[in-house]
């Protein structure tokens, strides 16, 4: 039993590339960037947060603006 183990191991490691692409399995490397990039967007969500803040205030002056123009003609 032990020899087979031993040749079950040395050919999944001889193949892990294939057998990770075959798959399409991750990695660690694979999470870690996803990680790193889940990070940067954690990162920019209150950046965002506040610039959907100015544009709908600015969207709302416009709007307004708009309102009085045609109120005039």
């Amino acid at each position: 039993m032990i020899g087979m183990d031993n040749y079950l191991n040395a050919y999944v490691d001889r193949r892990m590339k294939s057998i990770v692409d075959e798959w399409d399995l991750s990695t660690g490397t694979d999470l870690q960037d996803f990680k790193d990039r889940l990070d940067v967007l954690e990162q920019e969500t209150p950046r965002l947060k506040a610039f959907e803040h100015t544009a709908s205030d600015k969207l709302t002056e416009l709007e307004n603006r708009a309102r009085n123009l045609q109120g005039r003609t």
